[in-house]
């Protein structure tokens, strides 16, 4: 995940290839809850794992739920059976609808009926979000509901402690016209009480989102509730319900998710070597509602085949048709078709949308504000919206407002044809529902070399470049590439295998086929973690040595090339700006005395309990400063277009701050 300030996409051109969806958010926290609620344990797999998951399975374990890792990727859940082991609790749900609701109605009916008190509450944005349907409906029962703040909004008090009697001989009553995750609260609570008669609900004016609930309806037959539906109207609990764990659950791939790589299929080239994408954990029998998003896909021009838990998309018609849809049946995946907009041939409506100025953020405003931040023609109503492509494409810094969909959307702007880059802003979001989605995305995708950005830091022996590189990496979200530890790892590797470091032929050939990995800040050859020997002096001095020799240098190169992934890259190192990335966006030459360099590694060297000379320090190193300076072949000296940085009085923080500020100064993106 890029835990980051933003993440810069430079210009996309094609995608292909196979992607695993994580499991339905929606799915998970029902399941979760459902098997909370129920009799016996139940193994869920493939469960999401994300914010809203974990913020659920934190509240299960406050409540006394015992939830514990099994072999093979499972998930055990010891049902209560209905019971509060834990009469009082102060739960936390974040920004998780999916939990907030759902656990409102459930704890407000056992406090009422057991005696119980608890709180909840969320972030800020939680308890802008109005739960005064499902409060009204619950009250109506009997049930003692607070709110704590503002009437109609968490946070929420539920229960006092003391036994109430439910009023469950007339229908209970629910407006369906703002979020059907009221509906679905209710239909998961109820069957808790309908144990002598059974319980009616009435849904007052339409009900939206109606897929989400026929998923609440699949799930509580799975879990041993048959209810009974008259229209999408009234829903009947039948007396004598009892949650029954299945024993084994598997969560679906999350269908709202597919939606951005159905349309990754539908607007990009297949790569090459590719045909097109393929998604695996979800198919056309999902029983979530947003893979009807296939649909409108194929209205748009996608080429969309699939089968039970698989679909399969191309590019067809181009650029794609402009659709009016009724947008009601899949009001999540519907954000993904404001974006598909942005390469139609005309004007796209999306309407019956009101939902989405209750989620996570306003989200018509929302798309609206950031659709005409990349140049296209936006009209917003309280319940619709009407993009009409960009005439030409401005780079954009896309605000988040800390909604995953929003992020993960507008990462499909990055293909538009005017080759701008796309800046997405706080790209942690995506944790909510899909924390590998920037990396997966990048699996995915290809671009020609040179739309990959590329920063190159260079500097003599232990001017700092290491730190600085990693860290200028670590803050961009960028690939990094030590080329440093390629030729210590030569050295190494020839040291292992008994070869003369002037033997240039064996250490070239040696270099060619090295089994070097990076993972995790370690180094491996060969399988073995050689991080710790490869920053010994006396690997230093060899590997100085070994890249002296040009053909060691030639046999390397290619490797270092292949390092130029998206969403780029920082290479720090010898010729990494003269040589190997000449068309490098910024080039650092790190500078600092020799006496300076040498206290740094002296000081280095004895945090790490490793004896060193200071006097014999400076000499190594005036030694090899003037041996890498006047070699023959790429003598060590700044490129011509490098920025020269002496880092002598600078701090770490201060030299990142400045490469930062000079990389910004090369970006295109408006607002950075």
């Amino acid at each position: 995940m890029y835990a980051i300030a933003h993440l810069d996409i430079p210009p996309l051109a094609s995608a292909g290839g196979t992607v695993r969806l994580p499991g339905s958010k929606s799915i998970s926290n029902r399941v979760l809850l459902l098997s909370a609620l129920s009799a016996g344990h139940t193994d869920i797999a493939d469960l999401l794992d994300s914010d809203d998951t974990r913020v659920m399975l934190a509240a299960l374990d406050q409540l006394g739920c015992r939830i514990e890792q099994r072999p093979d990727n499972l998930l055990r859940v010891h049902g209560l059976g209905g019971q509060l082991p834990v009469k009082g609790a102060a739960l936390f749900l974040g920004n998780a609808g999916t939990a907030m609701r759902p656990l409102t109605a459930a704890l407000a009916l056992l406090a009422a009926e057991q005696g119980g008190c608890f709180e909840l509450s969320g972030i800020p944005r939680m308890h802008e979000r109005p739960i005064g349907d499902l409060v009204d409906a619950l009250r109506q029962l009997g049930c003692p509901v607070d709110c704590l703040g503002q009437e109609g909004y968490p946070p929420l008090r539920l229960g006092n402690g003391t036994p109430s009697v439910l009023r469950l001989d007339q229908p209970i009553r629910v407006r369906g016209d703002v979020s059907s995750q009221f509906l679905t609260a209710l239909l998961l609570a109820l069957p808790l009480v309908a144990r002598e008669r059974p319980v009616v609900i009435d849904v007052v004016g339409e009900l939206i989102s109606k897929p989400y609930i026929e998923i609440t309806l699949n799930l509580l037959e799975r879990f041993g509730v048959h209810v009974q539906r008259d229209e999408w109207s009234r829903f009947t609990i039948p007396a004598g319900s009892r949650y029954v764990s299945p024993g084994l659950v598997h969560v679906e791939g999350d269908a709202s998710s597919a939606s951005y790589f159905i349309a990754l299929g539908a607007l990009a080239p297949a790569r090459e070597g590719t045909d097109g994408v393929t998604i695996e954990g979800v198919g056309l029998s999902s029983i979530q509602g947003d893979i009807r998003f296939v649909e409108a896909a194929r209205m748009m021009g996608a080429e969309v085949t699939g089968e039970a838990n698989r679909l399969h998309i191309r590019r067809g018609k181009w650029p794609l048709k402009a659709i009016d849809l009724d947008c009601n049946h899949i009001p999540d995946a519907a954000m993904t078709l404001a974006v598909m907009a942005l390469y139609a041939d005309g004007t796209t409506t999306l309407r019956n949308i009101a939902s989405w100025r209750v989620k996570e953020t306003d989200r018509i405003a929302a798309m609206a504000i950031e659709c005409r931040k990349l140049g296209a023609t936006v009209e917003e109503g309280a319940d619709f919206i009407r993009v009409t492509p960009p005439a030409r494409w401005t780079g954009a810094s896309i605000h988040t407002y800390d909604d995953h969909r929003v992020a993960m959307c507008f990462s499909l702007a990055a293909f538009n044809p005017d080759g701008v880059t796309v800046r997405i802003e706080d790209p942690k979001c995506v944790a909510k529902t899909f924390p590998d989605y920037f990396e997966t995305l990048f699996e995915l995708c290809a671009t020609p070399a040179a739309h990959i950005p590329v920063i190159c830091i260079d500097g003599p022996t232990a001017s700092g470049k290491g730190t600085l590189a990693s860290e200028v990496a670590k803050r961009l979200g960028f690939h990094l590439l030590d080329s440093g530890a390629l030729y210590r790892a030569t050295a190494l590797a020839a040291q292992d295998a008994g070869l003369d470091l002037d033997d240039e032929t064996a250490l070239a050939r040696l270099a060619a086929h090295l089994p070097l990995a990076f993972r995790d800040h370690r180094v491996y050859l060969a399988g073995r973690d050689i991080t710790d020997p490869l920053r010994l002096e006396s690997t230093g001095g060899m590997a100085s040595r070994v890249s002296q020799h040009p053909a060691v240098r030639a046999a390397l190169h290619g490797l270092q090339q292949s390092f130029r992934r998206l969403p780029g890259l920082v290479a720090d190192g010898r010729d990494m700006g003269t040589v190997i990335f000449p068309d490098a966006g910024l080039k650092v030459f790190l500078t600092a005395s020799a006496e300076q360099r040498a206290q740094r590694r002296h000081k280095q060297l004895i945090s790490k309990g490793i004896s060193a000379n200071i006097d014999d320090l400076l000499a190594d190193l005036k030694a090899r400063d003037h041996r890498d300076m006047s070699r023959a072949h790429a003598p060590l000296k700044p490129a011509e277009d490098a920025q020269l940085l002496d880092n002598s009085d600078l701090s770490i923080e201060a030299s990142v701050q400045l490469v930062l500020d000079w990389w910004q100064g090369t970006t295109a993106v408006p607002g950075n």
